[in-house]
């Protein structure tokens, strides 16, 4: 039965986002479709509508629509600016400099932000004008622009964490938080590090001269109260002063306050920023309700279960699971956002690395940077087709240089996945986890 039922889900959920209909609408089907294999339809709709309510009602949901409003206040307050000075300062010196400060800027602003798009196309957009002055190819800067934006949703806050921790059955959100910077600062470094090599090849210079400390203590001032807010909310949930929820609105407090200090923005702005992240919160918050009755689902028929016991009757050896696993991953992130596949795939998933004694909090790091590398791979690849667009190039041209970025980004990934320390040191060290 089990086997049959997620036949049914895959098939049809695949037929549905064919032809177009919306994540959650064919989530919700694919679900109801299988389970009237072994439930009358008049149960199965009644169940299905109770699980909605459930599944909506949790009170840690709270957190997401605030981080999101939050976010896109910071993407309005001329954040981008200062944060790309920042980083120019700080590693200037670097060679092909400006494909460096790229990189730092978009995991700062992506943090900030909690969007790979919105990073890509602010901070993008900032470097740009410059790469050009001082004759850059514009493929190997959305190159690096694209591949380099989603190493901010690792580093907290991070609305995927909070996602994995309400479906995974309560993980702490604040151990998923401190355990995301190193792999968000590994997808950075190893972008940094591609960069460096391609600009060495192709003579991009750094910046000429001794290293101006003054320049850069100018630069720290001026980004200090962007990046206080990582540190004020973060530190708090991570403290124990609040709870991510709480922090969650102390972040949007924050960001307004800021943003109006730094008078760019206006009421009708501020309207229109509350009224898109309403939509977004909306969309989001419906799709984790409707993925409850997949839950329900692959429960009522057993789906993990059998799903573990496939993986595990093929082999039993954890670093070929994780390989197959990974595989899956990589794939579905290339046409599935990241919202959805997490609410498909860490019921499936979270068991079977259970056995083999992974903790969820290692798995959840592993689940978001596997789908984060969908952002920036065709033939969906939101993120990447951003940076193509600010960079005015085409994709035929900007893939010779992702390949080599996806090269240093699986290489972190492998990194992630098989060295614990990564993921639950800092946890631990905080005394999170056992």
């Amino acid at each position: 039965m089990a086997i049959q039922a997620l036949l049914i889900i895959l098939a049809v959920l695949a037929v549905l986002l064919a032809v177009g209909v919306p994540i959650s609408y064919a989530i919700g089907i694919s679900s109801l479709a299988a389970i009237l294999q072994v439930v009358p339809l008049d149960v199965s709709v009644l169940t299905a509508s109770q699980r909605i309510f459930v599944g909506m009602s949790k009170f840690s949901l709270t957190a997401i629509p605030f981080f999101i409003l939050a976010g896109n206040l910071m993407n309005q307050g001329g954040i981008a600016r200062r944060l790309v000075d920042f980083v120019l300062a700080l590693l200037g010196k670097l060679p092909g400099s400006l494909l460096v400060t790229n990189v730092g800027a978009n995991a700062l602003f992506g943090a900030i932000s909690g969007s790979a798009a919105a990073a890509a196309a602010a901070v993008g957009s900032m470097v740009r004008e410059g790469e050009e002055d001082q004759g850059y190819n514009p493929a190997l800067c959305a190159a690096t622009n694209g591949a380099s934006a989603p190493s901010g949703l690792l580093i907290p806050p991070s609305n995927a964490l909070i996602t994995y921790s309400l479906v995974s059955g309560g993980t702490s959100v604040a151990a998923l938080f401190l355990a995301g910077y190193l792999p968000g600062v590994i997808w950075a470094a190893c972008c940094i590090l591609v960069a460096v090599v391609i600009a060495k090849r192709n003579g991009y210079q750094g910046i000429p001269g001794k290293f101006d400390w003054k320049n850069l203590l100018s630069a720290t001032l001026n980004a200090i109260p962007a990046l206080s807010l990582i540190v004020v909310v973060i530190g708090g949930i991570i403290a124990g002063v609040f709870t991510a929820t709480e922090g969650s609105a102390i972040a949007v407090v924050y960001a307004l306050i800021l943003s109006i200090c730094y008078r760019n923005l206006s009421l009708k702005t501020f309207w229109q920023i509350v009224v898109d992240s309403a939509k977004m919160s909306g969309m989001i918050v419906f799709l984790i309700g409707v993925s409850n009755i997949m839950g329900w689902v692959m429960a009522f028929t057993q789906i993990p279960q059998a799903i573990s016991a496939a993986l595990l009757g093929l082999t039993d050896n954890r670093v070929i699971l994780l390989l197959i696993m990974n595989g899956i991953l990589l794939i579905s992130g290339t046409f599935m956002d990241v919202t959805p596949a997490i609410l498909i795939f860490t019921p499936l998933f979270l068991p079977v690395v259970k056995t083999f004694g992974m903790h969820p909090v290692q798995f959840g790091l592993i689940l978001v940077y596997n789908l984060c590398i969908g952002n920036i791979t065709p033939p969906v690849g939101n993120t990447l087709f951003v940076a193509i667009k600010v960079g005015k190039t085409t994709l035929a041209k900007v893939m010779p240089y992702m390949l080599l970025y996806y090269g240093a980004i699986l290489t972190g990934l492998m990194l992630v996945t098989y060295v614990s320390a990564i993921t639950l040191g800092l946890p631990m060290a905080a005394g999170m986890i056992g």
